[in-house]
């Protein structure tokens, strides 16, 4: 496999990769929530895949004169958008786990008649 062959499926790795982020983007934006497993799930098995497919690149015996052209630019510059992506849902990630709906603590909740019992249960015995 040459590098061109390389760049060029590391390139389909990083356009599906930025879509999902995208996508999550929209969604922790729309519905305020996490996605689901599944959608967690798939997000972890695309981003190994793009993870190894970067292994491959730099694994990759080089000649000097070797660069990767616009192509490997391109790969380089959509990584910058996925990195910048996922920071920006980890950012909505916080703040839908710090703005889940809070319990609220009803009347029939209360532990009035269980203090009044300890109270009690502290009075007799004095």
């Amino acid at each position: 496999m040459t590098l061109a062959d390389l760049i060029r499926l590391h390139l389909v790795d990083c356009d599906e990769l930025y879509q999902l982020t995208l996508k999550e983007n929209q969604w922790l934006k729309r519905e305020k929530r996490p996605p689901d497993q599944a959608w967690r799930d798939r997000k972890q098995a695309i981003s190994q895949r793009w993870s190894e497919s970067i292994t491959r690149l730099r694994e990759y015996p080089r000649q000097p004169d070797e660069r990767g052209g616009t192509a490997l630019e391109q790969a380089r510059e959509r990584c910058l958008q996925i990195l910048h992506l996922d920071r920006e849902n980890e950012q909505l990630l916080l703040r839908c786990s710090l703005s889940a709906p809070s319990v609220k603590v009803t009347a029939s909740a209360l532990p009035t008649d269980a203090l009044k019992a300890y109270a009690a249960a502290s009075v007799s015995r004095d």
